[in-house]
């Protein structure tokens, strides 16, 4: 019988803690309840991703999607509460919005899960012995400050660029008409 080492017990852990959350997601009926359980799916896939060595990816998730979205997600969602007490996301009998749509989605998940098993089985798969994860950070960042810095500072000129003519459009005044 295989004894189950650290690696396999903390991947089957971050797999549940990526899984059994986004089906919460699927099934709670609180928007806000809802972006919580995202909250906890992204951070199981942040884990993932630091076993699997791609330490960047796991701190874009985190950073990224945690620290940005979701919490933008968060402020949009208490923002745009309605007066009467309702979630914007909640229809006024109490059903989420696409409640009606569990078949299909049962359906279609059905059928992504029959077209991954039938890949899964029909490629021949290389097996090879897995050695010290490859730290991916310091090679990236290296690479962005060097070869790669123009696209790097290019990228930043842009997103400022946005930021700006975000905060123009938000904060120019109504014309008339409007």
């Amino acid at each position: 019988m295989r004894t189950l080492d650290y690696g396999t017990l903390a991947f089957w852990a971050f797999a549940a803690t990526a899984v059994v959350p986004a089906f919460l997601v699927l099934v709670t009926r609180d928007v806000v309840r809802m972006a919580f359980w995202l909250l906890f799916s992204f951070a199981g896939f942040a884990g993932l991703y630091f076993l699997l060595g791609a330490d960047f990816l796991a701190l874009t998730q985190v950073m990224v999607y945690i620290g940005g979205i979701l919490i933008l997600i968060l402020f949009g969602v208490m923002l745009t509460r309605r007066r009467d007490g309702g979630d914007s996301g909640i229809a006024r009998d109490g059903a989420p919005r696409g409640s009606g749509l569990v078949v299909q989605g049962v359906t279609a998940a059905g059928l992504l899960g029959l077209l991954a098993a039938a890949v899964h089985t029909r490629t021949p798969w290389a097996v090879r012995e897995a050695g010290e994860p490859a730290y991916t950070a310091a090679g990236l960042g290296d690479l962005l400050l060097t070869d790669f810095i123009l696209p790097f500072e290019v990228a930043s000129v842009v997103l400022l660029v946005a930021l700006v003519g975000a905060a123009y459009i938000v904060r120019r005044e109504p014309e008339e008409g409007e």
